[in-house]
Parts: C-alpha cells; structure tokens; sequence
C-alpha cells in the first residue's frame, strides 16, 4: 500500500475511518494502562482524531505520526492551537504544549525523535496497514518505544467480503506480533454495530498488551 493511497483518501476527504467523537474503547479502557497524570502517549498513525483532546483534556501528553500533512492541520485546527512547525530529517515536526506530531513516514520516526513513550494507543495503524507491512511495523512499534505498554484496537471479520482497510486481524496474529514482547490480553470484544463499513460482520476486538 502506497503512501499516495492515503494521500488521495485525504484529499478527496474519503476518510471513514476517521471517528468524529471520542473512541468508546478508549473511554471505557484507557485506564487499564494505570498511567498517571502527565504520561506520554503514543498515537502511531493517528490522522485528525478527537482521540487526542480527550487525552490532553485528561492531563496527558501525546505524541503521534501521521502520514498525512493535511489531517494534521485539520487536528491542530480543531483543538485551536497554532502549532510551531520544523523539518527533522525526512519528517515534519509539529509540536504545541503538551503534543508532538511528525508528519511522514512512520519508519523514520526513531526512538531518538520520538524520545520517551508512556504508552501506545493504537485504534487506526495496525488495522490500516496490509499483512505484508504488519511485520515491520510492530517490530519497528517495539523498538521505537522500548516496549510502552499498549491499548490496541483491532477488527476480525472474513477479508474475502471486504477489501481493508480496515483489514482484518485474527487473534492468533495479534499474539505472533506481539506475545514475545509483552503479556497479551484482551479485555473486549462486541459485534460491530451494523457491520464494519456497514457491509460486513464484524468483531471489535480490545486489547492490553503489558
């Protein structure tokens, strides 16, 4: 998948994915990571998501990448901050108090860029990215964050009905990514009401890897 194929879904504001209210799974979760006040918070992919004042509100620090320029021009208007704006190396760095943003391709934000990570919360990177890039990413997640514990969100539902993304993520795949590195456990799973996209049945699946 092309970062071109994401560009465009920006541009032509064909952006599904994109939740206009905070996650239900992160408001009913997040305080499984225990994290107190002032943590940093990572958002891999993280596009324009009202996720985000959530946990500003919340008297979190977060930091994200996103691959889009535009959605994060969006993000930074919608919380009503003018952010300052710097080149770091192929990446954009979009930064205001309390928030972080580099803007380009996620395997060249390093572990010296991203600087400490409390946790990861990830609704829209892993579930974004074919199998074929799965992989690198978590691998790269890992080694980026020294292993931040994680609230994850991932869908499962028969790929053969729909083309991702989302893409579909068993169980079994979420734990070969990731059980070597952390204890994995889910801690929700519930239909998607309607059907993913509205097309295909559909489990929502929460996990809490420590």
């Amino acid at each position: 998948m092309k970062a071109n194929f994401w560009h465009e879904k920006w541009n032509k504001d064909e952006i599904p994915f994109h939740e206009g209210e905070t996650n239900l799974q992160l408001l009913a979760h997040f305080d499984k990571l225990a994290l107190p006040k002032g943590s940093r918070v990572f958002l891999p992919l993280c596009g324009k998501t009202r996720d985000i004042a959530w946990l500003l509100n919340k008297g979190y620090r977060v930091v994200g990448a996103e691959l889009s320029e535009l959605a994060i021009k969006a993000l930074f208007e919608g919380l009503g901050v003018e952010p300052d704006k710097s080149t770091v190396g192929e990446l954009i760095h979009y930064r205001a108090q309390d928030i972080d943003i580099f803007v380009g391709d996620i395997f060249n934000v390093s572990a010296e860029l991203l600087g400490s990570t409390d946790a990861i919360y990830d609704r829209a990177a892993l579930v974004a990215l074919p199998e074929t890039m799965r992989d690198q990413y978590t691998a790269h997640l890992i080694n980026v964050t020294n292993k931040a514990p994680q609230l994850l969100i991932t869908y499962a539902y028969n790929q053969q009905l729909m083309d991702g993304p989302p893409f579909s993520i068993s169980e079994e795949e979420v734990k070969r990514h990731y059980a070597e590195a952390y204890q994995v456990a889910i801690v929700d799973s519930l239909d998607v009401t309607g059907g993913l996209k509205g097309k295909v049945m559909s489990v929502e699946t929460t996990w809490l890897l420590k």
